[in-house]
Parts: structure tokens; sequence; C-alpha cells
């Protein structure tokens, strides 16, 4: 165990002229002093020492016998040294508890004491020197040399890789989507329920951690920029910014990244690590938590040294959402080194256009046409009421005047919309479908653009709608053309 000690000396030494002065006066005042009124001990425990000084007996209330043990319980006058001796934690969550002192002369003090635990080992066992050949852009610089971007979506972050597609991530496929113009990727990816060898350990499997590191190579081999994340995994982080869960989350955040980050330690600048994907968080007290998971992540990666000391970082705004972003998001990580992170939201606003597609939710219908000049004659009631042209340029905006314009770049790491066909949706076809398809075609090039021109990094969430991965082909020839003339519009 580690060996500490407080020894209040200036506490001690006031307890002890208080005492002489009053014998020298006659009078008799209570007098009880505690040397610290706080008490922090590490995951390993160890020992701490204390003094009390009083003029009376006095007598400490332990609640906490289990892990907490205290030389001394009780006393008389003068001046007494106790001995505190906290076990290792291995509870995986920060502990506390108050010694209360209390003298029958109505004097009493408390002392608060906490201790934080290690649920995991840890694996940053090789830390380098930091090494900034192939670093020499910071946040801003790197972003002007990122253009387009796209996502490889649910493909990494299924549980099997390629299960939710059509294949794996293959080399030619990469090369392909180079082709196609797109110079950035974002890579999302699955960590925890699917790929650990120990999960009591939060071990990563190491053939799962070569895989990923062979589809990044692949794109930093053909100059690509990557995203490398730790994505939804069912909500682990995602689902549990609150109090009750904050210390077992940093906890295996950190063994995470200690392991991503040793492992894709040699790549050099192209390769940008994001923490998490979207954070459920609604307020304020929320917000701080997730400043601590972001604060976590840049320390686990800053401190496997090498390149890392200098690489580039992501933290994600609550809920990736850009109004809840401006308006919670008020600092960044602690880093030591300066103008190296990005901020990242997504857009699929509005979602009854975006996203919900296999009928009407109890919080709206389904809309099919949007934008200026795309409303629907023949289905009205299917046309946008919110969301369109006016509120994409107030959000974004917002990040530019927040974030950008103060140096520091913001990643549109999902946006995408899809066509209702008969394929898909024969269901729920609308019925004026040129329209529909123009909204669609629209709604891309329309945010594309506009991301683009408040220097916002566009990445299109491609899951298999607009690129054939299988055969690698473009399959939605409107899309991709809307979003290629919306970025070079």
């Amino acid at each position: 165990m580690k060996k500490m000690k407080l020894t209040g000396v200036l506490a001690v030494l006031f307890g002890m002229m208080v005492l002489v002065s009053c014998a020298e006066e006659g009078v008799i005042d209570p007098v009880l002093d505690a040397s610290v009124n706080k008490l922090e001990f590490d995951e390993e425990g160890g020992d701490m020492e204390i003094s009390i000084t009083s003029n009376s007996d006095w007598s400490i209330s332990n609640q906490a016998s289990s892990w907490l043990q205290l030389s001394q319980t009780a006393g008389s006058g003068g001046s007494t040294s106790i001995q505190i001796t906290a076990a290792p934690n291995t509870t995986g969550l920060t502990r506390s508890t108050i010694l209360n002192i209390t003298a029958p002369n109505g004097q009493d003090r408390r002392i608060t004491v906490s201790q934080i635990s290690t649920l995991y080992p840890s694996y940053n066992t090789s830390p380098l020197p930091p090494d900034a050949t192939g670093m020499g852009s910071n946040a801003v610089e790197l972003a002007a040399k990122m253009h387009l971007g796209i996502n490889f979506g649910n493909t990494m972050e299924s549980p099997v890789e390629g299960e939710w597609q059509s294949s794996k991530l293959t080399e030619s496929y990469v090369k392909f989507v180079k082709q196609a113009g797109f110079n950035s990727v974002r890579l999302p990816t699955g960590w925890v329920y699917s790929h650990l060898s120990d999960p009591d350990k939060m071990e990563i499997d190491p053939e799962w951690l070569e895989r990923v590191k062979e589809v990044v190579g692949w794109c930093v081999d053909n100059d690509m920029y990557v995203i490398l994340n730790t994505h939804g995994d069912w909500g682990w982080l995602e689902n549990n910014v609150n109090a009750a869960m904050k210390d077992s989350v940093n906890a295996k955040l950190k063994a995470l990244w200690e392991q991503i980050a040793t492992t894709m330690r040699d790549f050099d600048e192209h390769l940008i690590f994001a923490g998490t994907n979207e954070p459920v968080v609604e307020n304020a007290e929320q917000m701080a938590i997730l400043d601590s998971y972001h604060q976590t992540f840049v320390d686990a990666v800053r401190a496997t040294g090498g390149r890392n000391s200098h690489r580039v970082l992501v933290v994600q705004g609550p809920i990736t959402d850009p109004n809840k972003t401006y308006n919670l998001m008020n600092k960044l990580p602690v880093d030591q080194v300066p103008d190296r992170m990005m901020v990242e939201i997504h857009r699929y606003t509005p979602a009854v256009f975006t996203l919900v597609t296999n009928g009407d939710v109890d919080w709206g219908k389904m809309v099919y046409y949007w934008g200026e000049g795309n409303h629907s004659t023949i289905e009205p009631d299917r046309n946008a009421t919110f969301g369109e042209e006016d509120e994409v340029i107030a959000e974004f905006l917002k990040m530019k005047q927040k974030f950008v314009d103060k140096g520091i770049p913001v990643v549109l790491g999902e946006y995408a919309t899809w066509r209702r066909t008969a394929a898909t949706n024969s269901n729920h076809l609308p019925l004026d479908l040129e329209m529909h398809n123009q909204s669609v075609d629209y709604w891309a090039k329309f945010v594309t653009h506009q991301a683009k021109e408040h220097g916002i990094l566009p990445f299109w969430w491609e899951i298999g709608f607009m690129l054939d991965r299988s055969n690698n082909v473009v399959k939605d020839q409107r899309m991709y053309d809307a979003i290629i003339e919306g970025y070079n519009q």
C-alpha cells in the first residue's frame, strides 16, 4: 500500500496555542479541532494521518468500518495523532463517508473521506515519449485538408462485421469511395458487446483490434482521413450519462481507449479519434457528467504517448444535437496540447422526413415533401411544417459562431435522408413520388452545401442505400449527384 501523511502542523499549533491561552486566562473555552476536513484516497488505499486537538474527551463515529480503519476512535484533552487506513477499492465506484468527531463540551467536527476506484487493469503498459512526426497539423489545419466525408455505417459497429450489410469492408471499396470523391471517412465501431475477449477486464479481442487497424490502414494508405470512434454498442455510455453510472462508464472508457490508442498509435495525422457517438444529455447536470467522459477519453489517449500526444480528437455535443450543443456545451476537455480538438454534431431534422419511413408515430406523421418549391398539392398533409431551410441555416450558424469562428472545427458526423420506394416502402409510398424524390435530392444537396458554407465538415451516413458495396458501384445516382453538387456548389 502507498504511505501518505497529512501533518496538519498549523492546526495542531493553533490548537495548542488556544489551550495555553485559555489556561493562562483561567477561562476554559470549549476546544475541538481537526487538522483536516477532507481526505481523498486513491484506488490502492493506504494510510493517512490526522491530528485532533481538544480540551475535553472526544470520540469519532465511523460508519465505513468495512473499508476504513482508524487507529484510535476516542481520546482526551491535548493533541492526538490518528492513522486512517483505507482498503483497496475494487468496486468500480467512488465511495465516501463522513467521520463525525464529537465532544461533551458541545463541539463537533466532520471529516469527509472519499476513495476512487479502478475497476479494470491499466492497459497503458507501453507509453512512449511524444512524437510529432507526421502530426504537424492542428485541428483547423487538418480540417482544411478534409473535404467531403462519408460513413462506413452499419458495418464495424454491428455485432458481426458486415451482417447488417451486403459484405464486410474491403480495400477495393475504400478505393472506390476515394475515387467517388470522398477523402474523409467516419468509421463507427463497436467494442463492448461483441468484441471483448475478457469482459470482466474490459479487454478487447486482439484480433478485432487488428481488423480495425487493417481497415484504418487501407484508408490512410489511400490518403484518406479517418475518424474512429467508440460507437453506440447498445448504449453502454450513451444511455448512462448519469451520476449512478459515472464511475463505471469512465472506467470502461479509460480501459477501451488505452487499448485502442495504443494499437493505432503509429498512424499519422490521417487518423482522428472520437470519444463516443450520441450521448443522451438533456441538462447542465448531465452535461457535467459528459464533460467527465470527454476528459477521460482525452487523458487516456494522451497518456499512451507517441503520435497520440499530438493527435486531433473529437468530442460530441449532447445527443449531437446542434441546439443542445449550443446551449449546454460550454467548455472542452483540458488538453496538454493546444488546438487539437473538434466538436461533433449530427443532423436528421425533421426526423419524420429523414428517419421515420415505416408508418406514422405517436409524436408525428411521416413527411414526404421538404423544402421550398417541393411541397405537394396532391398530398399536402405530408408536407414538412418545420425543420426546413431556415432551421438548417440557424443551427449551422450557431455552430459557426460558438466553435468554428473560435478555431474549433465542427464535424457533421452523421446526416442523411432516405427515399420511399416501391421496393423498400410499398405500404407507405408517396402519392407524388417525383416531388418526394426531388425533396430527398434537395435535402441532401442543401444540408451538404450549408455545412460547407458554415465551415462544418459533412459526413454522409451511408449504409448501402447510395453505394453498392458488393460491386463498388453507385446505386442511387440522384442522391450521389446531389451530395457532390451540394459540396461543390
